[in-house]
């Protein structure tokens, strides 16, 4: 964060990040229209994330232009040592979306659109999880 007197919130959520994104959404046709819906997959990493950020919802919603700083740290192994970027699928904005829709339904902000400044880093990590900070911006 470039100012850590606006910060608001940080904070680390222990687990392998999920790899379903809100770009997996599979269609199906119900007389004649296309209606989308989740995979059980895509469902079950939704909850995850939901499950996993709703500790951290602050007092009030944040009505502020904020900076949102995301660390996705997937597990290392031997192919993948720990520091090394993750140049694979999913991309960082598929990651992003499902994770700024689960912040807004669980009341962190009014709305997403409020994240007016954004850096993504995913790579390997010994510990793996997400690291979540987030600041006003003036």
């Amino acid at each position: 964060m470039e100012n850590d007197t606006n910060e608001i919130l940080r904070f680390f959520l222990p687990m392998n990040p999920p790899t379903k994104t809100a770009q997996e959404k599979r269609w199906k046709c119900v007389n004649g229209k296309p209606i989308a819906y989740q995979s059980a997959e895509l469902k079950a990493a939704y909850m995850k994330l939901r499950d996993g950020v709703a500790r951290f919802k602050p007092e009030e919603k944040i009505a502020d232009s904020i900076q949102l700083l995301v660390q996705w740290g997937f597990p290392a192994d031997k192919k993948h040592p720990a520091g090394s970027w993750r140049k694979t699928k999913p991309d960082t904005d598929n990651l992003q979306k499902m994770l700024k829709d689960v912040m807004t339904e669980a009341g962190f902000w009014e709305d997403d659109c409020l994240v007016v400044s954004e850096t993504v880093q995913k790579f390997y990590v010994d510990t793996p999880g997400i690291y979540i900070a987030i600041a006003k911006v003036e």
